[in-house]
């Protein structure tokens, strides 16, 4: 009696991995691209961008507005992930950028995947470009002069004082 109940224990457990087998492995097959990570997340013109995509094994391609179509290849040792590296359009104007990634013919779009600003003009003041106007140049003049006047009346009024 004990056997027949182990039996018919160990039938239902073949029966229920007998039918989930081949739908496990059916969902293996077609891979879906997931878990876009694009980094850095803000960017300026000019600079690269290193993306990298999960369920992507064979590698495929990325596309953005803000680049070209750039080519994504398997990572050795990450299962299912590919990496691309996209360097960002000189022109791209400022703002958030979708990527579209096709991975064995399905896609995926990852909608304000990254942020592109504007390019800052370091070394020269900021972000100006003309340099310092006439009137800049009076303004920091005009202050120099009253701080010298101030200095020299402060320095006068200290020396006349030692003499009583």
């Amino acid at each position: 009696m004990r056997n027949t109940r182990a039996l018919a224990a160990a039938g239902a457990a073949v029966a229920v991995l007998g039918l989930a087998a081949p739908t496990a492995t059916a969902g293996g097959d077609h891979k879906q691209p997931s878990n876009i990570v694009a980094l850095p997340s803000v960017i300026a013109r000019g600079g690269q961008m290193t993306v990298t995509v999960d369920g992507c094994p064979q590698g495929g391609t990325m596309t953005s507005d803000a680049f070209r179509t750039t080519h994504l290849t398997p990572v050795k040792g990450a299962n299912e992930t590919s990496k691309g590296t996209a360097t960002i359009k000189e022109d791209a104007r400022p703002g958030s950028y979708d990527i579209t990634v096709n991975c064995s013919g399905r896609r995926l779009t990852r909608p304000a995947a990254f942020t592109v600003i504007g390019g800052v003009r370091g070394g020269i003041g900021g972000s100006s470009t003309s340099g310092a106007t006439p009137t800049d140049i009076a303004i920091g003049g005009g202050l120099v002069a009253a701080a010298l006047a101030g200095g020299g009346l402060f320095w006068m009024r200290r020396r006349a004082e030692r003499r009583y």
